[in-house]
């Protein structure tokens, strides 16, 4: 499975990360709730686990939104909170289930396959901002009618900012979606790919979709992002 684990105690996130990956996981860690929600906003994931004490914002906050967004992979709630209302307001907002620490990791592996059988994660076929429409079961991408050939890193860019067309995201979350958490990529390199991305979708077409967000990345829509 792919999981995200959003995660800011360094500890419990490391051991998370070894853990799940000797069972065989591709495991990506988030430090804070900003960072997890853009994370899973722009990348797709099996699984999530998710601590609910998060510096930025806290983890019902990251699921109210996920869900807001249409976002419905499946969602384990860690905490050292186990009061009543705490479980009770994580599953209102949204979460699968919910564990409490200290946790025996064999009981963390078996909640995850649990909230892991209801199956594939719906995902938008269609990806459009005007009239720039990705298909993501074909990866075929066209703007105006007109059919636009990328190579796979080029895709990859231009889902992540359609995943969250309206909404800048960063240098650091591209990255980390199109290269993965260990790449040693620098950002000067999505900067050169999203130079070969615009002039394929871009410079051919108007008006401009993909807009600079200065001193922090990127973000497709039809005006300026503010």
């Amino acid at each position: 499975m792919r999981i995200l684990v959003v995660e800011d105690e360094a500890r419990m996130s490391d051991l998370l990360q070894q853990g799940l990956t000797e069972e065989g996981h591709v495991v990506h860690v988030a430090k804070d709730g900003s960072e997890g929600l853009a994370t899973a906003l722009a990348s797709a994931f099996d699984v999530i686990v998710l601590d609910v004490m998060l510096p930025r914002m806290d983890g019902f906050t990251v699921v109210r939104r996920l869900r807001q967004s249409s976002n419905n992979t499946p969602i384990l709630l860690l905490t050292a909170r186990d009061r009543m209302a705490d479980v009770v307001n994580g599953l209102d907002a949204g979460a699968d289930d919910y564990l409490t620490k200290p946790f025996a990791f064999e009981i963390l592996l078996a909640r995850l396959r649990a909230i892991a059988r209801r199956g594939p994660i719906p995902q938008s076929v269609f990806l459009k901002c005007a009239d720039l429409c990705l298909d993501t079961t074909t990866r075929k991408v066209t703007r105006d009618g007109r059919l636009i050939t990328l190579t796979p890193t080029e895709y990859s860019l231009l889902e992540v900012l359609l995943r969250n067309a309206g909404r800048p995201v960063s240098r650091s979350v591209m990255l980390q979606s199109v290269w993965g958490f260990d790449s040693e990529v620098e950002e000067n390199t999505v900067e050169a790919f999203v130079r070969l991305l615009r002039n394929k979708v871009d410079a051919p077409f108007g008006p401009k979709l993909i807009h600079t967000v200065r001193g922090f990345g990127y973000c497709l829509q039809l005006p300026d992002c503010k």
